[in-house]
């Protein structure tokens, strides 16, 4: 016979639940910041805040549906209207590592000065945009929340001297990733691709600094979701579309995937036997076609452009993902050889925060 749980007496229970832990990045994000003698470069002027619409030019104006065919005019159109956001994303990130790396304290005001400015002015929050300009306002989100969390984790806390400004920031970045899951749900599968990989990671780097599960469970929703994408060949075939790129954006589709696995599994979530180990199904059928393209050649009908493939940072997800498996030789050796990786779009210092292969 069921006993009805007096009011007092359920409360308490509810109290002693177990609740979710607070989720935290991999172990490399907690590391002290280091300390080196020298002067730090004077602070450069902020950027203006980017509070416009987010209406921009896509480089590919122009092109087939493939959007595999660069427009030099529109690419430049492009470059001129979004400098001030791509600006705040490498400078910012570069003063967050140079403190990370220095301890200089001058590279940490500097950082927390341009991201403050931002962030008051609600900056890239415009409910105006086009696809090219929603895809910019999660690319910055990464980037900046990226690094950010090295500053939030690590075990010297530096934030802790600038409580105001940390708490505008990080609010500012809550409100970004709120307007990227509403942005990047919901879409049909043919349209979710290495852009919606690319949003779930910076909603992932989100969820973690604001310790929002919604926001971690978004993330790790997407994820499954670009899992169930990758064929038994290890292939996309959203990515198969882009015709002589396929397999750059194939590459370019690994960085966020490695990122959101390394981050899922710091907090118990292990991601890597989706759909029958996709991550790596995808990883070792990108890195067979680094080595040899014709594969994807003969299955998009074109000589694949391998211009980015020959940039060592495009290979910045091997940080992450060689964290996660047993990488062969192989891939370790060139995990050493491209590396040690700094990709801004991922935060900064990958290999760093890693650790060496």
């Amino acid at each position: 016979m069921l006993t009805r749980l007096a009011p007092f007496t359920l409360a308490a229970w509810l109290l002693s639940a177990p609740a979710f832990a607070e989720l935290q990045p991999p172990a490399g994000y907690y590391a002290a910041v280091g300390q080196r003698d020298g002067k730090a470069p004077a602070c450069p002027a902020v950027p203006q805040p980017y509070t416009g619409e987010l209406q921009f030019t896509s480089k590919y104006a122009g092109s087939d549906s493939a959007r595999a065919t660069l427009n030099r005019k529109a690419e430049k159109n492009f470059r001129e209207q979004t400098s001030h956001i791509v600006r705040l994303e490498k400078e910012a990130g570069r003063m967050i590592t140079g403190y990370m790396r220095t301890g200089q304290p001058e590279r940490l005001e500097c950082a927390i000065e341009w991201l403050d400015q931002w962030a008051s002015a609600d900056a890239l929050e415009s409910e105006q945009f086009n696809h090219t300009g929603k895809s910019m306002r999660k690319w910055a989100l990464g980037s900046l929340a990226g690094a950010w969390l090295r500053l939030k984790f690590s075990e010297s806390q530096p934030l802790a001297a600038y409580p105001q400004q940390s708490a505008r920031i990080e609010a500012w970045f809550t409100r970004l990733a709120e307007h990227t899951v509403r942005e990047w749900s919901d879409l049909p599968l043919r349209k979710i691709n290495n852009h919606s990989y690319w949003a779930a990671w910076s909603v992932m780097a989100v969820a973690v600094i604001d310790d929002r599960r919604d926001l971690f469970d978004w993330s790790v929703g997407q994820f499954r979701i670009a899992a169930n994408q990758v064929d038994d060949e290890g292939y996309l075939a959203n990515e198969m579309r882009r015709s002589q790129r396929a397999l750059a954006y194939h590459n370019y589709a690994l960085p966020p995937l490695a990122m959101i696995a390394a981050f899922a599994e710091a907090n118990e979530v292990d991601l890597r036997g989706e759909n029958h180990g996709a991550l790596q199904r995808l990883a070792e059928r990108v890195l067979q076609g680094a080595r040899d393209p014709a594969a994807f050649a003969q299955r998009t009908g074109s000589k694949q452009d391998m211009s980015e493939l020959r940039k060592n940072f495009k290979y910045a997800w091997l940080a992450p993902y060689c964290s996660l498996y047993a990488c062969s030789e192989q891939t370790r050796e060139l995990n050493q050889e491209k590396g040690p990786f700094n990709s801004f779009r991922l935060g900064g210092e990958v290999t760093q925060v890693f650790g060496k292969p």
